[in-house]
C-alpha cells in the first residue's frame, strides 16, 4: 500500500483516447517531473490543483523530447478511485505511446500495478466494499442492458446494504445471548421471545431470496446457452445463422458439414445467449465424426436449453429424443423441439408421442426465415418464465450464493437451537457463523483467498 502503481487502463490497440492511471503517495511528484503545460518549456509542472484538467506534454525525463500531447487529471485522496493520489494522463491511443508514457511513469518510482490492484485499493482504503469490486467487473463485462442495470445497482451499494442489514440484525441478537453468557446472575434466563424467533425467520427467508435471486436470474451475467442437436443435414446451421442474423456457420448440402461445436453470442430483447451448433448426431465410423457427436453430447449437457431439430417427411421414435429428453429429466433442462423445412412439404410432421406432448413444439423454415421470429419469442418466454425483472435490484453471484447457503445452514441450527431450548453458548456460535457468511459477501469476513481470487480476475488497469 506504500507502493506508487501505473497502469495502461484502457484496451490494447489504437484509438482515439488512451489512459494512464497513476495511485500512490508519489503519483503528484511523478506527473509533476514529466508533464508540462508548454511544449517548448520541459522542466515540469508543480502547481497541479485536484480534480482540475491540464492541457500540456508529457516529456521523456532523459532527453526531455515530447511523447505526447496529453490531458492531465490530477485528484488528490481520498477522493478518487482508489482513495489515494491519483493521476490520470489521457494521451493518444496507440500501443507505442501508451507505453513510451507508462515506461517513464516506471522509471520515475511507479511500479506496474498487479490485476485488479486499483480497485483492490479501493476496497482496502475502504471506498467500496467487496461487492461493489465486483461489481466493476460486471459492469464491465456485461452482455446486456439488464446485466449492466443490476451491475450498476450492486456498484451503487444496493447488495451492501441488505447485506449489512441482516447482519446487524443478528449482531443485536448475538449481543443480547452474549449478554446471558457473560452475566447469568445479573439477567433473567434466557429465553427466546416470539420477536427474536421472528428475527431468525425474517433472516432466513431473506437469505433464501437472495438464492432464489441468483438461480433465476444469473444467466443475466453469463448468458443462457442453447444447444442446437439433430440428425445431419437437418439445418441446424442454418437457423443458427437466422438467429444469429449473420452467416456464421458453413451451410451445404453434404451430411456433416459441422463437426466441432460454433459458439456465438446472441441478444434477443436484452437477454444475453450463447448459442452452439454441434455436429449431427448418427451412427458412423468415421473416428473424427465420432469425436464431434462426443462433443455435441457434451454441449446438451452443459446447455440450459435444447433446439431438438427434425424435418418432414422423416420418422420419429422416443429413443431417439430419449437422451435429450433424459438430461432435461435430470437437471430440469428445458427443450423445444423444432420441426425445419416445412417449405418442403414433404409429407406428414413428425410428431412427439403422448410421453413427450408437453415439450414446446413449432413449425420453422431457416431457408426463407418463416417462424424464425415466433422461435426467438418462445425461447425468451421459457427461458424468463420465472424472472420478475422489477423483483430486486441486484442478483447475487456464485460466491454470495455459496455465502448465503452458509448462512441459511447456520440460521437452520439456530432455528432448531431455540426450539430445543439449546445452551446459549451453542447458539452464539451458531449466530457468529451465519455473521461471518454474510460478512464474506461484504468483504469483512473475507479471507486473503478470496480477495485474491477476485481482483486477480480483473485486468491490470482496473
Amino acid at each position: 500500500m506504500d507502493d506508487t502503481i501505473a497502469a495502461i487502463a484502457t484496451p490494447f490497440g489504437s484509438g482515439g483516447i488512451g489512459v494512464i492511471r497513476i495511485s500512490g503517495p508519489k503519483a503528484f511528484d511523478i506527473a509533476s517531473t514529466l508533464f508540462s503545460r508548454r511544449k517548448n518549456r520541459s522542466e515540469g509542472f508543480t502547481g497541479l490543483e485536484s480534480h482540475r484538467v491540464y492541457d500540456g506534454y508529457i516529456f521523456d525525463s532523459k532527453n526531455r523530447d515530447i511523447r505526447d500531447e496529453v490531458l492531465l487529471i490530477p485528484m488528490k485522496g481520498p477522493c478518487s478511485y482508489t482513495a489515494e493520489d491519483v493521476v490520470e494522463i489521457q494521451a493518444h491511443a496507440g500501443p507505442i505511446v501508451l507505453r513510451t508514457i507508462l515506461d517513464e511513469i516506471l522509471t520515475q518510482g511507479a511500479r506496474l500495478s498487479e490485476p485488479g490492484e486499483f480497485t483492490k485499493r479501493a476496497f482496502l482504503n475502504q471506498r467500496i466494499d467487496l461487492t461493489q469490486a465486483e461489481a466493476v467487473a460486471d459492469i464491465i463485462n456485461a452482455k446486456s442492458v439488464s446485466a449492466l442495470k443490476f451491475a450498476a445497482s450492486q456498484n451503487l451499494g444496493a447488495l451492501k446494504r441488505q447485506i449489512q442489514e441482516l447482519r446487524e440484525k443478528l449482531i443485536q441478537f448475538l449481543a443480547l445471548i452474549e449478554v446471558n453468557i457473560d452475566f447469568p446472575d445479573d439477567v433473567e434466563p434466557f429465553e427466546p421471545s416470539q420477536t427474536e424467533i421472528e428475527l431468525v425467520d425474517d433472516v432466513l427467508e431473506k437469505c433464501r431470496e437472495f438464492i432464489r435471486q441468483h438461480e433465476d436470474a444469473c444467466f443475466l451475467k453469463e448468458g443462457i446457452r442453447i444447444t442446437i442437436c439433430g440428425a445431419p443435414n437437418v439445418g441446424k446451421s442454418s437457423l443458427m445463422n437466422r438467429l444469429l442474423e449473420q452467416d456464421r456457420s458453413i451451410v451445404t448440402a453434404i451430411p456433416g458439414t459441422t463437426r466441432d461445436p460454433i459458439e456465438e453470442g446472441l441478444n434477443i430483447e436484452g437477454i444475453p445467449f450463447v448459442i452452439i451448433d454441434t455436429a449431427g448426431i448418427h451412427q458412423t465410423d468415421d473416428l473424427v465424426e465420432i469425436i464431434g457427436i462426443e462433443k455435441a453430447k457434451d454441449h446438451i449437457t452443459a446447455a440450459d436449453l435444447v433446439l431438438f431439430l427434425k424435418e418432414p417427411g422423416t420418422h420419429f421414435t422416443d429413443r431417439e429424443f430419449e437422451k435429450v429428453v433424459s438430461v432435461e429429466n435430470q437437471l430440469g433442462k428445458k427443450v423445444i423441439f423444432v420441426i425445419n423445412k416445412i417449405d418442403l412439404n414433404e409429407g406428414n410432421l413428425p410428431e412427439l408421442s403422448e410421453k413427450y406432448q408437453h415439450i414446446p413444439k413449432i413449425e420453422i423454415s431457416a431457408l426463407l426465415n418463416k417462424g424464425i421470429i415466433e422461435l426467438k419469442q418462445k425461447i425468451v418466454n421459457i427461458c424468463i418464465a420465472r424472472l420478475d425483472m422489477g423483483k430486486s435490484s441486484v442478483i447475487p453471484n456464485l460466491r454470495h450464493k455459496k455465502a448465503l447457503e452458509q448462512a441459511v445452514e447456520n440460521l437452520m441450527f439456530v432455528k432448531t437451537g431455540l426450539k430445543q431450548s439449546q445452551e446459549e453458548e451453542i447458539l452464539a456460535i451458531d449466530i457468529k457463523n451465519s455473521i461471518d457468511s454474510l460478512g464474506t459477501i461484504t468483504g469483512e469476513t473475507a479471507s486473503l483467498d478470496i480477495l485474491d481470487s477476485i481482483f486477480n480476475n480483473f485486468c491490470i488497469g482496473k
